[in-house]
Formats: C-alpha cells, structure tokens, sequence
C-alpha cells in the first residue's frame, strides 16, 4: 500500500499524542465489561481452534497504539502482537510492556505471510481510513487470516466524518469515518470474511457516537466428501 496524504497525517498526528494516548486510555477496559467480553469471547474462538497442547496461532492487533489491547489479549492466554503506523506509539507500547512483541507498520501492507494468523483485531484503528479503501483494507486482513481464523472490529457506528484538529491535548489532522455496521458486515463478506456476531452500544465516558463492534470468520476449506454423496447424515 503506498504511503497517502492520509497515512502520512495518521502518523504525525499520533506521534504526537502517543505519550498522554497511553496515560488516558490506561485503564478504560476497566469500566466497559461488554469490550472485556467481546475480547474474551474473541480470545476463547482463537484459543478453541488451536491444535491440543499448541502454544496457539499468532494474533495481530492492528493499530495497536500503547499496547493496552495486545496486553489484554495476551492475559487471556492469547498470542499476541501488536502493529501500529505510529513509530512513537510504538516506543510507548515497548515500553509499557517490555515482554511483548510490538512493530511498525501499516495494516493495508502486512508484514505477514498469507494465512499466517489465527486472529486480527482492530479496535478503533479503521476510523480514519477512508471508506473507499475498506475493501482494499479487509482484504489484507483477510489474506494474513488463515482458514477459520477470526476477526474482531470495533468501530464509531453511525454515518459521515468528523474532522479532529485536537486530541489528548495535542494539536492534530485526522479525520473520523462512522460507519454503520450492515455496510461494514456487507465489505467483510465481500472480503471473504463471514460475520459472526455484532453488537452496537451506547456511549460511554469520552465517546461522542455509539459503538459498533463485529466479529467475523474466515472461511475453512469446503470439508471433502466421498465421490458421489455429501456424506453421512446424523446419526438417529
């Protein structure tokens, strides 16, 4: 993916703000228990899929900024990495959680082989993206996934842009895209990626729009049946 007016912009301005980033937004899973259980139930689908005794397949958490959901992740027995655009997001999350794996990078351009990850997160790290570029966007996220890995997205539910020009006490250029979750589900499926499960809720403390959140599934290879038959039926 080659570098946008629009990547450039998401950069700067997150470099900025990565330091009081990390400081606000600490602790704000402790209050939200309908995030910590979308995660869990993100980190169980991950888990259940891995071979018995297997340390697990890897996890991307894209977008990551100061770490707070690779560390989440990670505490819930889930193998995780984050990757952020941001090379001073990525300095806080190094430091904060010295013994986890963070990188810099885009999410449109993964370093990661296809069908290297057991899951993807992106928590609020599609919102700048302009939405012509999902598609595009999903389909990475879709090549990098492996048969029956899992997606999770959450994302400001609702409709038009917001221009920023300041955020955690810093100046900045960014701009929010809201989405309603029919639209995003529609991409994710057109991207290979079925819904499995969706949920919008309310605004909480330092949230200006509802909350959409969706998880969704990379198909597994059709199962091969005798020549001549769809197998067995079940058993009476």
């Amino acid at each position: 993916m080659s570098e946008t007016a629009y990547l450039s912009s998401v950069r700067a301005s997150y470099d900025a703000v990565a330091v009081d980033c990390a400081r606000l937004l600490g602790t704000a899973l402790d209050g939200r228990p309908l995030d910590r259980a979308l995660l869990a139930a993100f980190a169980e689908s991950v888990r259940a899929g891995a071979p018995r005794g297997a340390a697990g397949p890897a996890v991307a958490d894209l977008g990551c900024g100061p770490g707070r959901i690779t560390a989440y992740l990670n505490r819930l027995g889930v193998r995780a990495f984050g990757v952020d655009l941001s090379p001073a997001m990525v300095a806080v999350a190094r430091r904060s959680h010295p013994g986890l794996r963070f990188e810099v990078g885009a999410m449109g351009a993964l370093d990661a082989a296809d069908g290297a990850l057991g899951g993807a997160v992106a928590w609020n790290s599609t919102l700048h993206t302009p939405p012509e570029e999902l598609p595009s966007l999903f389909g990475e996220f879709a090549r990098v996934l492996a048969p029956g890995g899992h997606l999770l997205l959450a994302f400001g539910a609702g409709e038009g842009l917001v221009r920023l020009d300041h955020a955690y006490g810093h100046a900045v250029d960014l701009t929010v895209h809201r989405m309603q979750p029919d639209r995003v589900a529609e991409l994710l499926s057109e991207a290979g990626l079925a819904e499995s499960a969706r949920l919008v809720r309310q605004p909480e403390a330092g949230e200006d729009c509802p909350q959409g959140f969706l998880l969704a599934r990379k198909a597994s290879p059709a199962a091969r049946t005798p020549s001549g038959g769809s197998g067995p039926g079940p058993r009476p």
